[in-house]
C-alpha cells in the first residue's frame, strides 16, 4: 500500500510540471509574436485597425497630378527608370481614395428605360465589324437599317433626310455628312458638303473635292444629295430588303477593311445609287490609330479583304492594286464563287463602266499603255515618287521590283501618273514635279517612242534624262540627244495595250 501511494504522488507531481511547461511555452510564444508585431509597427491585436485615408492631396479621387515647371526635367529623368511618372507616383498616397466608377446596372437594364424599343445583341466571341453588322441586320425588323459606328453623335434632324431619300427610291443607299469629333477634346466640328468618297491605287478610301460635273448635275443646289463613288462605310442607311437583294456584306471578309469599297462598287455596278445627304449630319470620332489588334495581323486581314473585292468587282483594273502591292497576290483569299455568282445573278456592269460613268475622275485611268516601273537604260534606276507629295520633285532610285512608290502608268492621255499625281514640267530644263493630274495635256503631255525608248515632254521639246551630278535622286530633263541616259523601259509586258 505504501508503494502504491508513493507512485500516485510521483504521477501527480509529473503531470503538474507538464502542464506548467505547456503554459509557459504558449505564453512566451505569444509574447514573441507581440514583440514582432511591435517591431513591424503593426497593432498587437488579432484584427488590424483600418488606416484612415487622406481626403486631400495629390491624386486624390483619381485626379491628375500636376508637376511644377521647375521639376519637369527631374520628372523626365525619373520617368526613364520605370517608364512611368515616378515622381507623380511617389507624391500620391499609397492608399489614395478613388471614385466609385461602378455602373448602376447592366447595359440591357439601362436601354429598357429608353422611350423607344432598344435591343442589345451580343456576339458570342469577337467577330469584327462585318459579322457583327450581319448579325444585327439579320435580327432587325424595321424597313430601313441604319449602321453607325459606336463612337458617333447624332445631330437634331439627322435621320429624316436619310429616310426620305430611301422612300423616294428603295435602291438608294444614303450616308450623312460625317462631322468631326476631336479625339482629344471632343470638340464638335461640322463637316463639309463639298467632299465625297473615292479611293487610290492601294484601295484606300479617300475624301476628295466634289468635282464640277457633280456640281453641274445638281445645278449648284447644295441642299441636294451628292452622288458619291464610294462611302466611308461606318455610317449609312439602306432599305432592309434591298440590303438582302444585293448580297448584304461579303461574309468571307474578316474583321473590317475593304468592306466599304466592296459594297460601294456593288451598289453602283448592280443598279443602285450611293449618295451623301447634305441635310443629315452625324458626328464621328476619327482615331489616329487602331486601338486593337487583328488576328493574324492587320496587313493579312486587310489584304485578304481587298483581294476578294478586287477579284470579284474590278476586272482587269485589279492589276493597279496588285502591281503597287505585290504581296497581296500571296494572300489566301478564300472561296469567292458565291460572290461571283451574285454578280452574275444581279447582271452587274463591268468595272470599266463604273470608272467611265460613276468615277471618271478616278486615279485609275480607264485606258493605259503600261503599268509598272519606268527604268533608265543607262543607270538601271527607276522613277520613284519617294513618298513625296504634290508640288515636289519626282525621284529616281535603284529598282527594287516591289511595286509601291516605283509604280507609274503611261496613259492613253499620254500622262505619266503615280496615283493621282502626274509628271509636270513648267519650264526648260525642269525640274520634273508631281502635280495633280488635270487631263488638259499641256505641261503634263509626254510622248513615248517605243523604238527610240524616249519620253519626250511635248511642250518643252526636251527628253527625260537620268539624274545630274548635283542631285543623284532626281531625274532631269534636257535637249533630246538619243543617248542611253534618255532611254527608258516601260515595263509590264503582261498588260495588253488597251488604247
Amino acid at each position: 500500500m505504501r508503494k502504491f501511494a508513493y507512485c500516485k504522488v510521483v504521477l501527480a507531481t509529473s503531470l503538474i510540471w507538464v502542464l506548467l511547461d505547456m503554459f509557459l511555452l504558449l505564453y512566451f510564444s505569444e509574447c514573441n509574436k507581440c514583440d514582432e508585431k511591435k517591431e513591424r509597427g503593426l497593432p498587437a491585436g488579432d484584427v488590424l485597425e483600418p488606416v484612415q485615408k487622406p481626403h486631400e492631396g495629390p491624386g486624390e479621387m483619381g485626379k491628375p497630378v500636376v508637376i511644377p515647371k521647375e521639376d519637369q526635367e527631374k520628372m523626365k529623368e525619373m520617368f526613364k527608370i520605370n517608364q512611368f511618372n515616378l515622381m507623380a507616383s511617389e507624391m500620391i498616397a499609397l492608399n489614395r481614395s478613388l471614385p466609385d466608377v461602378r455602373l448602376e446596372g447592366p447595359l440591357e437594364s439601362y436601354v429598357k428605360k429608353l422611350k423607344v424599343p432598344v435591343h442589345v445583341i451580343r456576339m458570342e466571341q469577337r467577330s469584327g465589324l462585318i459579322r457583327a453588322r450581319l448579325k444585327g441586320a439579320a435580327v432587325s425588323k424595321g424597313q430601313v437599317i441604319t449602321f453607325l459606328d459606336a463612337h458617333c453623335e447624332c445631330t437634331v434632324g439627322w435621320l429624316e433626310p436619310l429616310l426620305a431619300r430611301i422612300k423616294h427610291d428603295r435602291k438608294t443607299v444614303v450616308c450623312p455628312i460625317i462631322d468631326v469629333i476631336s479625339d482629344d477634346t471632343f470638340e464638335y466640328m461640322a463637316g463639309s458638303d463639298m467632299t465625297y468618297g473615292g479611293f487610290n491605287w492601294k484601295l484606300n478610301f479617300r475624301w476628295y473635292p466634289v468635282p464640277q460635273r457633280e456640281m453641274d448635275r445638281r445645278k449648284g443646289d447644295r441642299t441636294l444629295p451628292v452622288r458619291t463613288p464610294t462611302m466611308a462605310g461606318g455610317l449609312f442607311s439602306i432599305d432592309r430588303d434591298y440590303f438582302q437583294e444585293i448580297g448584304t456584306y461579303d461574309a468571307g471578309m474578316d474583321i473590317w477593311g475593304g468592306e466599304n469599297l466592296e459594297i460601294s462598287f456593288r451598289i453602283w455596278q448592280c443598279g443602285g445609287t450611293l449618295e451623301i445627304v447634305t441635310c443629315s449630319h452625324v458626328g464621328h470620332v476619327f482615331r489616329k490609330a487602331t486601338p486593337y489588334t487583328f488576328p493574324g495581323g492587320t496587313g493579312q486581314i486587310i489584304n485578304k479583304n481587298n483581294r476578294r473585292l478586287a477579284e470579284v468587282w474590278m476586272d482587269e483594273f485589279k492589276n493597279f492594286f496588285y502591281i503597287i502591292s505585290p504581296g497581296v497576290t500571296k494572300v489566301d483569299y478564300g472561296d469567292i464563287s458565291s460572290r461571283l455568282g451574285l454578280r452574275h445573278k444581279l447582271q452587274c456592269r463591268p468595272f470599266s463602266w463604273y470608272l467611265e460613268n460613276i468615277y471618271p475622275d478616278s486615279q485609275i485611268p480607264r485606258h493605259y499603255f503600261s503599268l509598272g516601273e519606268i527604268r533608265n537604260v543607262e543607270t538601271n534606276q527607276c522613277l520613284d515618287n519617294m513618298a513625296r507629295k504634290e508640288n515636289e520633285k519626282v525621284g529616281i532610285f535603284n529598282c527594287h521590283g516591289m511595286g509601291g512608290n516605283q509604280v507609274f502608268s503611261y496613259t492613253a492621255n499620254k500622262e505619266i501618273r503615280t496615283d493621282d499625281l502626274c509628271l509636270d514640267v513648267s519650264k526648260l530644263n525642269g525640274p520634273v514635279t508631281m502635280l495633280k493630274c488635270h487631263h488638259l495635256k499641256g505641261n503634263q503631255l509626254w510622248e513615248y517612242d517605243p523604238v527610240k525608248l524616249t519620253l519626250q515632254h511635248v511642250n518643252s521639246n526636251q527628253c527625260l534624262d537620268k539624274a545630274t551630278d548635283e542631285d543623284s535622286q532626281v531625274p532631269s530633263i534636257r535637249d533630246c540627244s538619243g543617248s542611253r541616259s534618255q532611254q527608258w523601259l516601260l515595263r509590264n509586258v503582261t498588260l495588253p495595250e488597251i488604247f
